[in-house]
């Protein structure tokens, strides 16, 4: 009877609530009213069963539109009926209310259920993950009574899906030594997701061997296959799933998909599109895949050329394409295009999706259409964190800060949530002393917030300290870091580099738990900067040792090295190694070679590599002329300024030095007046001390003082140490020793810390014969506990460099060296063309280069010519014996002191002795 008049209540109301569904479905939804739709007959009678199916297809109907009044409207009647007893209806019930997110409903059901089984449990569990509430869903699993596969896949999937895939993982093993489901292949799909995305590189390994010791037939076979290629991929392992893949009798798609961009990873960019090209079909994911690793890999243009030919395929594109094609242009600064494809966008699409917007405001913003950028940003349905952050952005990067932090202010106020990139931007605006307040006081933000604990937000706080000169700040919040990456060890290194803090610098380079080519990048920058040349290069060796892959940075900062030392022999091999990588191409590595060839006396060689850089840029140019220049040849220099200027590169203030020491190491006079004030009237560059310091030696050496003294007279600023240097230099050239005088109270004015200029005082009254003159600075040169550089010479003999003191006694071969000078200075004297004249203040021995060369003459074949570096200015008697050294022995030689080259032979020097 009871059950009787359930029936016949649930008879008279149930077309009313199925007019309702029907209503409802026709004006949000109209496709989805079949499903509601029921055949009612006011006089039939329906069964308990199919009573309980027409609920179920209406709350199944309700589920799909998600409509919340509904979903309580049908319990309501569920309970006036009499069947919310019913375990199947009230699992239904469960399902409609979770996917409705009306999660508290599903658990008053939940709790109300007398005889819960696993779908309820499962229901109520992938309805609370669902709604990342995993503490409650974590519970409610260690509760139940009994689990099927479902149970640990609903809480993996779970994990995975609100970012712990570490617990996904934890999981799977709890379920594998569970050993009830070990043989689900949802639960491995899972899995290998998680393992996919933490980079797992041995658990992958595990998990494929997992699959392959159980069958899970044909049906999931390809599925499973897509999963592994998927997982080795993301961890890294690229290798392996190329394997798969060459396995597989006939790839899906996904799986031709994944291997593209595997292939770009593990071969580059021209075997990812050799397998693209072999694919017997592509879709839209095919293209997108390809697009994007042109994008990426920095071949914009590339990745332009395909879209189009995408277009062209007939191949629709989508929002993803768009972005990724946006992020192109942006890439290479390409406007014209990003308009073009902005005018695409707007004709074909209906409307503006977030993500193309924000590559919209990013690409104008890049590009410096600032306006541009504000009117598309303003003109989004949708302002989310990336468009906003893309807008900061572009402000910030062309200078414009307080622009960039009132967006930013703005940008708090706005109803979006502030994400971790758009604050480690705007921290990045804080980066120097204007605005080290503000950025201050956004780091106690970060702190009251808790998005301290975001590595990149982390990163951005110890790199604002960094560029504002406070290294104790930057230690203290990289100290306070939980979770520290790559970027946050390089960032701390290049703290303490900036400050010349070179050994905790390589302590924590030492202490990292891992690094990558950036890192050791940044450590061999450190030491070069500083002129730690030889521990630069010693890394660099323990690098290649250790298998890091250099890239250009590595050979561009390794050869400038080897440029520095004058290095030849390494620097050569250095240079061969990065030519088999095919970095020689890269315009900074050429660059450093030319350097480096320069630098150790191949201007030849210097010049033919130069020859062959394809797009030369103003360093390029500024690097052969340098060279030139350093090698005396002031003439070349001045053809190559001309030759730069006819290729339309416009010269710089280094350019310009190079050109006027070239005229003052070749006494060209009236070139050398000319393109000092050319550099102005053509160019409005202002001379700068460098520029003075070369004019009043070129005046200076050509023995025009008195203009020289008047040129540092009329300097719109105070001359520097270099420019009264160069002064007294010539002073002591001429034999002046009143004006000599004059420069030496404007250098002692200036405090002068460099005993250099100390040295070369007492040298000009030596030779003026004022010996009281030259008592008085040693005496002065000991009150400021200043010491003289000791000069050392050093050469390059079978992959060793050996270094010479003045009158060294520590070199292993050192009297046999001594013995060939003494035969050698006999020689000389022999000619006729030298005396040599012992002072009794100061006694003439050996100075190092004199060593070094005659060191050079016992361990090199005749054929091959001596090579040697001083660290300072060679003496004039030095350089007279070795003018006279190359003629008795018919050898060359190649001196490079500290200011230019001398290449002697047959008696005479390159320099005309004019240095």
């Amino acid at each position: 009877m009871r059950t009787q008049r359930y029936k016949n209540s649930l008879n008279h109301r149930l077309p009313q609530l199925l007019r309702l569904l029907v209503r409802h479905v026709s004006t949000q939804q109209q496709n989805l009213s079949t499903k509601l739709v029921i055949f009612y007959d006011p006089s039939a009678q329906l069964s308990y069963m199919e009573l309980s199916q027409k609920f179920y297809e209406a709350m199944k109907a309700c589920a799909s539109l998600k409509s919340t009044p509904i979903a309580q409207k049908l319990h309501a009647k569920l309970i006036s009926t009499g069947l919310d007893s019913s375990i199947f209806l009230q699992n239904h019930l469960l399902h409609l209310y979770s996917n409705c997110n009306l999660i508290n409903d599903a658990c008053r059901v939940f709790m109300n259920i007398e005889h819960r089984n696993v779908f309820s449990w499962n229901t109520m569990i992938s309805g609370l993950v669902g709604s990342g509430r995993m503490s409650e869903a974590e519970k409610m699993f260690e509760e139940m009574p009994e689990r099927d596969p479902v149970s640990w896949t609903s809480m993996m999937s779970g994990y995975f899906h609100n970012g712990q895939p570490e617990n996904t993982v934890n999981m799977f093993s709890w379920m594998i030594r569970d050993g009830n489901c070990v043989d689900d292949p949802f639960s491995f799909t899972c899995a290998m997701k998680a393992c996919g995305s933490l980079g797992y590189v041995k658990l992958a390994l595990q998990l494929h061997g997992l699959v392959e010791k159980f069958d899970f037939g044909s049906n999931m076979y390809m599925a499973i296959q897509n999963s592994i290629m998927d997982m080795y991929i993301k961890s890294g392992n690229v290798s392996h799933a190329e394997r798969v893949f060459l396995r597989i009798p006939d790839p899906s798609l996904f799986c031709w998909n994944s291997m593209i961009y595997g292939y770009s990873k593990l071969y580059g960019v021209e075997s990812a599109l050799d397998l693209f090209n072999r694919m017997p079909e592509r879709d839209y994911v095919s293209w997108n895949t390809m697009i994007s690793i042109f994008s990426q890999h920095g071949f914009g243009v590339q990745s332009l050329s395909m879209f189009v030919e995408m277009w062209n395929q007939a191949i629709r594109p989508n929002s993803m394409t768009y972005a990724t094609v946006l992020s192109a242009c942006t890439s290479i600064y390409d406007l014209e295009w990003g308009v073009h494809l902005h005018s695409r966008i707007v004709r074909m699409e209906p409307a503006v999706d977030v993500s193309v917007g924000g590559g919209l405001v990013d690409m104008y913003a890049k590009c410096g259409c600032l306006e541009s950028a504000r009117r598309v940003f303003e003109s989004l349905m949708e302002q989310n964190a990336v468009s906003w952050t893309s807008l900061i952005s572009g402000y910030a990067q062309f200078g414009l800060e307080e622009e960039a932090l009132i967006l930013f202010n703005q940008m708090r106020k706005a109803p979006v949530a502030l994400d971790d990139f758009a604050l480690a931007t705007v921290l990045g605006v804080c980066s120097g002393q204007k605005y080290v307040s503000i950025g201050e006081q956004l780091h106690g933000y970060t702190i009251k917030s808790g998005m301290d604990n975001s590595v990149a937000v982390g990163n951005a706080v110890v790199t604002m300290y960094a560029k504002c000169g406070n290294a104790q700040k930057a230690n203290h919040a990289f100290e306070l870091m939980r979770i520290r990456d790559i970027i946050s060890w390089t960032a701390m290194i290049t703290t303490f580099s900036q400050i010349g803090d070179i050994e905790k610098a390589h302590k924590y380079f030492d202490k990292m738990p891992e690094r990558n080519v950036i890192t050791w990048n940044s450590m061999l920058s450190t030491y070069t900067q500083h002129g730690f040349w030889e521990e630069g290069l010693k890394l660099y060796t323990i690098m290649q040792r250790q298998g890091v892959k250099p890239d250009w940075i590595t050979f561009a900062t390794s050869i400038s090295a080897c440029a520095d030392l004058a290095i030849l022999k390494l620097g050569i091999q250095i240079v061969t190694q990065a030519e088999k990588l095919g970095f020689c191409s890269n315009v900074s590595v050429a660059n450093s070679v030319v350097t480096m060839y320069s630098r150790c006396g191949r201007i030849e060689e210097a010049q033919k590599v130069f020859d062959m850089i394809y797009e030369k840029d103003l360093i390029s140019w500024n690097a052969i002329m340098a060279g030139y220049a350093q090698n005396g040849q002031g003439r070349k220099v001045i053809d190559i300024f001309e030759n730069m200027l006819k290729m339309k590169c416009s010269p710089d203030h280094i350019s310009y030095v190079s050109v006027l020491s070239g005229c003052s190491h070749s006494g060209l006079i009236t070139e050398g007046k000319h393109y000092f004030y050319s550099m102005t009237k053509d160019f409005g560059i202002s001379p700068t001390s460098e520029h003075f310091a070369c004019m009043v030696d070129l005046l200076g050496r050509a023995g025009l003082l008195e203009e020289a003294k008047n040129l540092i007279n009329g300097m719109p600023f105070k001359p520097n140490v270099a420019i009264w240097g160069a002064l007294l230099g010539a002073c002591r050239t001429h034999r002046d020793s009143e004006l000599a005088e004059f420069a030496v109270r404007n250098l002692l004015e200036l405090e002068v810390e460099d005993s250099g200029s100390y040295i070369l005082l007492a040298n000009t009254y030596l030779d003026s014969g004022k010996l009281e003159g030259v008592a008085d600075v040693r005496k002065l040169m000991r009150e400021k506990g200043m010491h003289k550089i000791p000069g050392c010479s050093w050469i390059e003999v079978k992959n060793r460099v050996h270094v010479f003191t003045v009158d060294d006694t520590n070199h292993p071969q050192i009297k046999d060296v001594y013995r060939m000078l003494e035969e050698i200075m006999k020689k000389i004297e022999d000619t006729g063309s030298y005396i040599n004249v012992r002072s009794s203040l100061r006694c003439q021995g050996y100075h190092s280069e004199r060593l070094a060369v005659a060191f050079g003459l016992i361990s090199l074949p005749n054929w091959m010519p001596i090579h040697v570096i001083k660290n300072l200015r060679v003496c004039n008697d030095c350089h007279l014996v070795i003018k006279l050294i190359s003629r008795v022995t018919s050898r060359e030689l190649i001196v490079r002191d500290g200011y230019r080259f001398h290449h002697f032979k047959n008696g005479f020097c390159s320099c005309g002795d004019y240095w």
